[in-house]
């Protein structure tokens, strides 16, 4: 039977903590009466990304209560993507499969079941996938395909229309571990492991409780780092623009030397502000994009740990 671990990454997620964990148990015990699972040896292990309300407690408390209940308590706010990674190092040394899911349970977690199955079938990840996106916004629904459109056009591997919601295998998680960069963005960097994979499709549920811990601000950062992490494709472009300029610029110049040979030229102020605006922010541009490789740079060569753990509570 394969032992597993779920990893649910928290931030001040008191208010469905509870819940969560019900169903989770409830799944869990529905799968060991199914022989699926090794429930001596299985956990759900609960990530407490540096929270200010009452996470901790509860999951302390949970994990007295509960069967399968653990967690692991860092030193501070590190961020989903970290605290993500915190849970998987700590998971491959007690489970063979392990699967990731945020704490909110949109996604589906009876497709879990199935997961499991393919990972038994001989497949190291296994990608929960939506089928579609009629529970977002028009605007979330819109901006997420513009990003996995533009992430496939810089040359980035993803998997359309999954987020965290995955299964590996231990020995997928530990090769996960050989990339040691501190921008994290796993989508990415999850399909370059390049073990066989499959996928599972299901529809995803509203939020339960409590709110989004991803505003517009934190999405465009998340976007932001998943582009400048995975392609150079943005510092080249800045190429072109340049030549583009140049060309311009040489066009301009043959249009005014004959303007001036018909006497045709008109002096004048707006075109002149127009172009110096123009060129002026994309200059600013450009140097903003180069800066943000340079401050992706600097935090690399830095090598600092992406995350400190205070307390772990696990099964005797």
């Amino acid at each position: 039977m394969t032992t597993l671990s779920i990893v649910v990454p928290c931030y001040n997620e008191e208010q469905v903590l509870n819940e969560t964990a019900r169903r989770l148990v409830a799944l869990m015990n529905q799968m060991a009466d199914a022989k699926q699972i090794d429930p001596q040896h299985s956990t759900i292990l609960f990530v407490n990304d540096g929270s200010s309300d009452q996470t901790w407690p509860l999951i302390a408390s949970l994990h007295k209560t509960l069967p399968y209940v653990c967690g692991v308590k860092l030193a501070g706010n590190v961020g989903h993507q970290n605290a993500l990674m915190a849970g998987l190092d700590t998971a491959r040394t007690l489970a063979d499969a392990i699967i990731s899911i945020d704490a909110d349970l949109q996604d589906d977690i009876n497709v879990i079941p199935e997961m499991v199955t393919l990972f038994a079938e001989g497949n190291d990840i296994v990608y929960g996938v939506r089928r579609e996106r009629t529970t977002d916004t028009w605007f979330k629904r819109n901006t997420a395909l513009g990003f996995y459109h533009l992430m496939r056009w810089w040359g980035v591997r993803s998997v359309y229309n999954h987020a965290d919601f995955r299964l590996m295998s231990r020995r997928a998680v530990e090769q996960l571990g050989q990339y040691r960069e501190r921008n994290l963005f796993l989508r990415g960097i999850v399909p370059l492991i390049g073990y066989k994979t499959a996928q599972v499709y299901y529809d995803r549920a509203e939020r339960f409780a409590g709110e989004s811990k991803y505003p517009l601000s934190k999405m465009i950062n998340f976007a932001i780092d998943g582009i400048t992490s995975f392609s150079v494709a943005p510092v080249r472009m800045i190429i072109y623009i340049g030549l583009a300029f140049i060309l311009i610029s040489v066009i301009m110049l043959g249009y005014v030397i004959v303007s001036l040979a018909n006497g045709t030229a008109v002096p004048g102020w707006s075109s002149l502000l127009l172009s110096l605006w123009f060129i002026g922010g994309s200059v600013l541009l450009s140097i903003g994009i180069v800066g943000e490789y340079i401050g992706k740079i600097y935090l690399e060569v830095k090598a600092r740990p992406r995350y400190n753990i205070e307390e772990i509570c696990l099964k005797e």
